[in-house]
């Protein structure tokens, strides 16, 4: 049985398993740890101060600290402050953590940041450039064998979102439901949360589930890193491009600081330690992009996504 699997198993068995009850609520199945409680804001930190970074649950949080381990360092090493990594299990979670100043940057997923923006003006820093692009998709995936062909093929069917605020992994399936004049909650037998975009690349895997919605940069990214996942899946539906997941801060941040990040993130396709960074992302660079970018998944959100 392949490491971790045994995990997975009384997991999913045991949200299967638990009552059918009554429909509407998703059962949020907790399948990564939630850390302590949060750091203490401060309002003027000293220069040598930690810097806070907080990093949404895109992919499962040991995946997260061995993917960013080279990124933290690095700043680390340019900003001349030790680096504080901040995990949450939630995007809401992160984006209440950069509303109430307890962290000075984060890398936050479109949908969170898009409702952020709204909130209490989460200011775009800069975002990433992969393979040329800054845009992404969100991906139905279906287990290989499934008979499924599109999203109205999973009818009646155990489905797995990621996060209420991921813009991939919920708020681009609801808003291709909603325009097929349905609601997950009367289209699917159950839906489920992950809380990472490699939680249900594997519960799809391991047929867990009958089919989830991803985040196509995870997806691509463990086509090369964990191919054997991949190749127990299938793409059976693809989104309308979104603008790729930023990194952003305060907009109270002090202005030095700002722009300090702003421009060791802009240079670090610029030398070895910050290449290899990169690499390790997955990324070729970060770039300056405008807020219109978003304005696909604000349409999005402000149609199907002021809930949860």
């Amino acid at each position: 049985m392949r490491p971790g699997k045994k995990l997975w198993l009384v997991a999913i068995l045991a949200l299967l398993l638990s009552g059918c009850g009554q429909r509407p609520a998703y059962r949020k199945v907790s399948l990564v740890p939630v850390e302590a409680a949060a750091p203490t804001a401060t309002s003027a930190a000293p220069e040598n101060a930690p810097l806070r970074v907080a990093i949404a649950a895109v992919i499962s949080p040991r995946s997260t600290m061995q993917s960013y381990q080279p990124m933290l360092d690095y700043l680390e090493e340019k900003t001349g402050r030790p680096v504080e990594l901040v995990q949450r299990r939630t995007y809401a979670e992160i984006n209440d953590l950069l509303r109430t100043r307890q962290v000075d940057l984060a890398f936050v997923c479109t949908g969170a940041y898009v409702r952020g923006q709204q909130e209490f003006g989460m200011e775009l820093l800069v975002a990433p450039q992969v393979n040329g692009q800054t845009v992404y998709y969100s991906y139905i995936i279906v287990p290989a064998d499934s008979p499924a062909q599109s999203l109205a093929d999973l009818r009646g069917r155990v489905f797995a979102f990621t996060d209420p605020l991921s813009n991939t992994g919920r708020l681009a399936p609801l808003y291709l439901l909603w325009q097929m004049g349905e609601t997950p909650e009367h289209f699917f037998q159950k839906a489920i949360f992950t809380y990472s975009h490699d939680n249900s690349i594997k519960a799809v895997a391991e047929k867990w589930v009958d089919g989830a919605a991803v985040d196509s940069l995870v997806y691509d990214f463990t086509a090369q890193h964990e191919p054997d996942y991949i190749q127990q899946t299938r793409i059976v539906a693809r989104s309308e491009p979104y603008g790729i997941p930023p990194v952003v801060v305060h907009p109270e941040l002090d202005a030095d600081l700002k722009q300090q990040l702003r421009d060791i993130l802009l240079g670090l396709d610029g030398d070895e330690g910050g290449r290899e960074a990169l690499a390790e992302l997955g990324i070729e660079r970060f770039v300056t992009v405008g807020d219109s970018l978003y304005d696909s998944a604000r349409r999005v959100l402000d149609t199907v996504g002021q809930g949860p």
